[in-house]
């Protein structure tokens, strides 16, 4: 005999932890706590009743038969409670207030009667939650993040299944997470919807190019932004430094200048993250105990995916439901599996440390709904991201997709497992294809670039940095050893990279190399470009690694390299690669015309589009090569000529500069980054004020600056930053208190 219980007056283990909300919702089902004579009296007759599932629940019958409707189905009760709320929900179907709701939408328009559904969702998860109103429920805000479990999220859908007499499953709340989502959902059930539903995306050209229009990144040297990245490589800079000391590392025992000693590095340099564990859980919605847990990967890809969009001119809030890509190239650094997990983090660490939640919770955080892949191919995982994703957009599985890599190392077995194998330049410091190469220079960092398809860029307006030609991956398959490159292997994805773009070899102006410094795999690589690009070409190739600034970024070091080449066309100029005493003399450089850039050159116009191929080639053999192409002229906008009329008059204008955060600190912090921007650039301040308002996310703490000038401007920004009071300066909330 199965017992279904109600709720027992006396504490036990399964009501103990029952709290007054909880209580409360007990007292909404018509239900009353059980004595415990009661409850033994109620258990003697169950087992005389012969029955294998019964119900012993006490219920206010008074109240229940207040409610006519409800009332009806008291008979049935002792039957089994589940089939006693079907029928009640049935009978509210026709009760007086469904008629109302009716009534009210009949009168309004799609957007109002969205408002108005969304306001009784609101209401109704209040009154389950226990709050005093509707404005304790945030529109956009997970249900599960605002405290419902699958037993609130049950009433919740009783409840809108009788103010709306609609057949609602049990799952309508995680089918349609949030309150916005599931006022939606109801409008659509409704007859009326205002969500568009998106059109199958009918299969592109597959020829047509994929534009970059947006870019953002952090890399060693303090490296936050392309225009970083660019001074760096432009100014020929080391980024490279001693090891990091936020880390659990054996810092006193690690480095041994010994390199036979075990559980040693003989290097005690790289390019580093300095500030790698630093991370605003809050922002994204995520406790501390769950941001713990998380790799510190999964935290780059976060950060560098939403300033990516920013700085594609693109709200990331607006993209929520679309079919944005994901694409992420990652290796797995052992965070968190270094010895014993605190018992409070052991819920965290299957999705915090596994590599395959990594592009998932990017489209989670976002409410993407396009595809999410974390690719693994070693040092070639974030070029290999950039040509699925590519293939993605071609094919229509996506109209905007985020390509990516991070890189981080938890611990220092990188440097102690490449220390035994002698794989490690004794400085650090990677020689690019040098006669000094000695090995290569371990780094970390993370890039992410936004892709679409050039003619939907165009469309949208977007402004395009430069333009993926073609790509091509393969793999190196029986070549001499299973971590050894192979270079027939690299000359044919070079072949299929130029075959796919539509080009011939003299067509591309330089290669950015993989260029790790490996005394093996620097010349193998070299060779593989003399025999395809160096052939019948007036103009030498010219030849470069970012690897030599910043050392070498693993799974990171495709798009890192991406990035800089699109830079460098941008600025017409071809950087120069550090650390070169001279060519490598393991190459027979005379066999074609590619060159070394060992200082900065020009990178002239030449009567058509400047080219860079961008190579990457991972330790599993898997290969990547990928053709950029300078940004295409823009069609010019005619100039408005003015009239005869008369002259305006010309006033000064006030512009209000708009600064917003996920909390007050944020926001003094992005008001001390904007007043910086603003002082030291040339953007027009209008251009400025128009950027942040229509080309970035308004959240929820906000401020003002009102100024007539750029200088006011800054000084507003300056006391908002140090938290000073300024008549020039008006702040808020989303939830009101503005001041």
């Amino acid at each position: 005999v199965s017992l279904a219980w109600g709720l027992w007056e006396q504490a036990t283990e399964m009501t103990a932890h029952l709290d007054t909300a909880d209580q409360a919702r007990v007292t909404r089902s018509r239900s009353q706590t059980i004595a415990s004579d009661e409850g033994l009296d109620l258990f003697d007759a169950a087992l005389r009743a012969g029955d294998p599932l019964l119900v012993p629940i006490k219920l206010d019958l008074r109240s229940m038969r207040a409610d006519a409707t409800a009332g009806r189905g008291i008979q049935h009760l002792m039957r089994g409670l589940v089939k006693v709320s079907r029928q009640v929900a049935r009978a509210a179907a026709t009760n007086e207030g469904t008629g109302e709701l009716a009534e009210r939408l009949a009168g309004l328009d799609a957007a109002e009667q969205e408002a108005l559904l969304l306001e009784l969702v609101r209401k109704h998860a209040a009154t389950v939650l226990g709050h005093a109103g509707p404005e304790g429920v945030k529109q956009d805000v997970a249900f599960r993040d605002s405290g419902f479990d699958s037993l609130t999220s049950v009433e919740l859908r009783n409840r809108l299944r009788e103010a709306t007499a609609l057949k609602l499953p049990a799952t309508v709340v995680f089918d349609h997470p949030t309150p916005l989502a599931l006022a939606r959902h109801l409008h659509g059930e409704l007859g009326e919807t205002t969500v568009a539903v998106a059109p199958a995306v009918a299969l592109a050209d597959p020829d047509e190019p994929i534009a970059i229009v947006g870019m953002a990144c952090r890399l060693p040297g303090g490296v936050n932004s392309p225009e970083d990245l660019w001074r760096l490589v432009s100014e020929g800079r080391d980024a490279m430094s001693g090891f990091p000391d936020d880390r659990d590392w054996d810092l006193e025992g690690l480095f041994d200048s010994d390199p036979d000693k075990a559980g040693t590095s003989y290097v005690d340099q790289g390019g580093f993250l300095h500030d790698a564990g630093l991370f605003d859980a809050a922002f994204w919605g995520i406790s501390p105990r769950e941001a713990l847990a998380m790799d510190p990967q999964q935290r780059l890809l976060l950060e560098t995916s939403w300033e990516a969009l920013e700085r594609s001119g693109i709200d990331p809030l607006s993209l929520k439901g679309t079919d944005v890509g994901v694409f992420s190239g990652l290796m797995g650094q052992g965070y968190g599996s270094g010895g014993e997990i605190p018992a409070e983090l052991e819920g965290f660490v299957t999705t915090g440390a596994g590599s395959s939640v990594a592009s998932g919770r990017v489209s989670y955080v976002f409410g993407f709904e396009g595809p999410a892949v974390t690719v693994d191919t070693a040092c070639s995982s974030s070029l290999v991201a950039m040509h699925l994703a590519a293939q993605a957009l071609r094919s229509g599985e996506c109209s905007l997709a985020l390509a990516s890599g991070a890189a981080v190392m938890s611990s220092p077995g990188a440097f102690v497992q490449f220390s035994r194998q002698r794989g490690l330049a004794s400085d650090g410091r990677c020689k690019s294809y040098a006669d000094a190469a000695d090995g290569t220079g371990w780094a970390e960092g993370a890039g992410v670039v936004v892709l679409e398809r050039l003619s939907e860029a165009r469309r949208n307006g977007h402004q395009i940095l430069a333009v993926v030609r073609g790509s091509a991956v393969n793999q190196d398959g029986a070549s001499n050893g299973l971590t050894a490159p192979n270079g027939p292997s690299q000359q044919r994805v070079i072949r299929k990279a130029l075959a796919n773009a539509g080009l011939s070899p003299v067509d591309v102006d330089a290669v950015e190399g993989h260029g790790t410094g490996t005394v093996l795999g620097d010349p193998i690589e070299a060779q593989a470009l003399l025999a395809t690009y160096g052939q019948d070409r007036e103009q030498p190739l010219w030849l470069g690694s970012l690897k030599s600034n910043i050392g070498h970024t693993q799974a990171a070091s495709g798009v890192a390299g991406v990035i800089k080449m699109t830079e460098a066309m941008r600025r017409g100029i071809l950087p120069p690669t550090l650390h070169v005493d001279a060519p490598s003399s393991q190459v027979d450089w005379s066999a074609g015309a590619v060159e070394l850039l060992t200082e900065a050159r020009d990178w002239p116009e030449t009567g058509r589009l400047r080219r860079v191929g961008v190579s990457s080639f991972g330790l599993s053999g898997t290969n990547a090569h990928l053709i950029l192409e300078q940004a295409p002229e823009e069609p010019a906008v005619e100039p408005v000529t003015p009239g005869d009329g008369p002259v305006p008059v010309v006033r000064p204008v006030l512009v209000p500069v708009v600064v917003s955060a996920r909390s007050a600190g944020a926001l003094a912090g992005q008001a001390g980054r904007l007043a910086s921007f603003i002082d030291g650039g040339d953007t027009p301040l209008a251009t400025v004020a128009g950027s942040l308002v229509s080309r970035r996310a308004v959240l929820s703490e906000r401020a003002v600056v009102v100024a007539g000038s750029r200088e006011e401007t800054v000084a507003g920004l300056a006391a908002l930053a140090a938290g000073e009071s300024s008549l020039s300066v008006v702040t808020g909330s989303e939830s009101g208190g503005g001041t």
